[in-house]
């Protein structure tokens, strides 16, 4: 069995074409929210092994799917026990995720100052997400942290991207307590 072909792709698929082209990015990003919630809710989609699996050292990101006539990609991502992310962006892109399984900690920041390559956070919520939630970025409320809460377990989310995310910024702890360093990030997939 191939990434391409699982238990629930083609309906997946199927359902997000339909959710991509409302015609709002709100509208859009609701119904990719119900249909991914729904799905997962009903174990309509199984996931592979080669898609689950964690990557030793860091959190693993593999491709799904990308609609080259509808320009979106999905993405599954696992997270081994206590993996996540730096603060980081995505670049103006909307995205929606769905937690497969575990759970999963997910935090917003409210860019307070950008002093190009400085800027100031405040964080604006927290939410630890089960299977079968799911939740969405619209920029310019993009800003957010994504980790696994687990000491044990792996956490396996869905990630909807408007198009393909070739890179994003990180923000990382400046020297200067509050502050935070503007990084470019290339972003690949894992094997």
């Amino acid at each position: 069995m191939t990434p391409r072909q699982f238990p629930g792709l083609r309906a997946l698929v199927d359902t997000l074409d339909d959710a991509v082209r409302q015609p709002s990015p709100e509208a859009i990003s609701r119904a990719i929210g119900a249909g991914l919630t729904r799905m997962i809710s009903d174990r309509a989609i199984e996931l592979p092994a080669c898609l689950t699996t964690p990557t030793p050292g860091r959190y693993a990101r593999r491709l799904i799917h990308a609609s080259e006539p509808l320009g979106y990609t999905v993405i599954a991502m696992t997270w081994g026990p206590e993996q996540g992310t730096p603060i980081h962006d995505h670049c103006g892109l909307w995205c929606v995720e769905g937690v497969v399984q575990g759970t999963i900690e997910v935090v917003q920041y409210d860019l307070l100052e950008d002093r190009g390559e400085r800027c100031r956070f405040r964080e604006a919520g927290r939410i630890f997400a089960g299977v079968g939630s799911s939740g969405a970025l619209l920029p310019p409320y993009e800003y957010h942290t994504i980790a696994n809460v687990s000491e044990r377990s792996s956490a396996v989310t869905i990630h909807v991207y408007a198009s393909e995310m070739y890179d994003c910024n990180v923000y990382l702890p400046a020297a200067e307590a509050g502050w935070y360093s503007r990084a470019r990030k290339q972003l690949a997939y894992s094997a």
